[in-house]
């Protein structure tokens, strides 16, 4: 208790953790738009308590990873070594990660660009099942949480900073679900640029397992530009539609 109070005194302790929740709520983005893509796959009915379970999970998996933060950074040791370059068990996380994302992107992204090209395909797509859903939220919910108990700990020493900011973003991600999930799925053009996003994130993930240092503030700011392009779109479609509705046919 004594150390809690100490570390609320420490207005350095307080600069951390609010570096630490932006840092948090900014790499949840990446979470929340995968779980948004995929539970609005599911039936009405279902897709709200989807993502629910899948930001629980999210905060779950965090909350162990941080119980067990001394194994977690032994995760970027080297393990094995390839054609001269050393990989750790965060490398190889990362990499698996970023290739499921191309994987997932890829897939979503020909359905809707063909949708009727593969009947077999696309019969599976629309019947996406509740548990299949959770198991793909599941796996994410891992590379995004290791990737971001890493940064946490690159970051801070004191754990209970650590879960605040965890806490923090995970109650940023419920609150912004369900108005993600809504505005994608009303929004057609959204979800192939959220789709673009993932391509984004998964080739990312890849680099950085390979080494590859990508500077974060590069990939958020494409996202932020494209995404602002898009919003002048759908202001401009919108816009168009009230015109010709007040105008009326000629």
């Amino acid at each position: 208790m004594d150390s809690l109070l100490q570390l609320a005194a420490d207005p350095a302790a307080w600069a951390a953790l609010a570096t630490l929740v932006v840092m948090e709520v900014v790499l949840g983005i990446d979470n929340l738009i995968f779980i948004s893509i995929i539970t609005n796959k599911l039936p009405e009915a279902q897709q709200s308590s989807a993502r629910r379970i899948g930001i629980g999970l999210a905060l779950v998996l965090r909350l162990a990873l941080l119980g067990t933060v001394a194994y977690i950074v032994h995760l970027t040791q080297p393990v094995v070594t390839l054609f001269g370059h050393a990989f750790s068990w965060r490398d190889i996380i990362l990499i698996a990660g970023g290739l499921f994302l191309l994987w997932k992107a890829t897939k979503e992204i020909h359905h809707n660009v063909d949708p009727g090209g593969d009947e077999e395909d696309a019969g599976r797509t629309a019947t996406l099942g509740y548990g299949a859903a959770i198991v793909q939220i599941l796996l994410l919910d891992l590379v995004f949480s290791i990737d971001s108990i890493i940064t946490a700990v690159g970051m801070t020493d004191h754990v209970a900073i650590m879960v605040v900011a965890v806490l923090a973003a995970v109650t940023v991600m419920l609150l912004a679900a369900d108005p993600l999930s809504r505005f994608i799925a009303a929004n057609p053009t959204v979800v192939m640029l959220a789709l673009g996003f993932l391509i984004m994130i998964g080739m990312t993930l890849i680099a950085e397992g390979f080494g590859a240092h990508v500077p974060k503030g590069y990939v958020y700011t494409a996202m932020a530009f494209s995404a602002g392009v898009e919003v002048l779109n759908i202001l401009g479609r919108r816009a168009r539609k009230a015109r010709a509705r007040t105008v009326g046919p000629s």
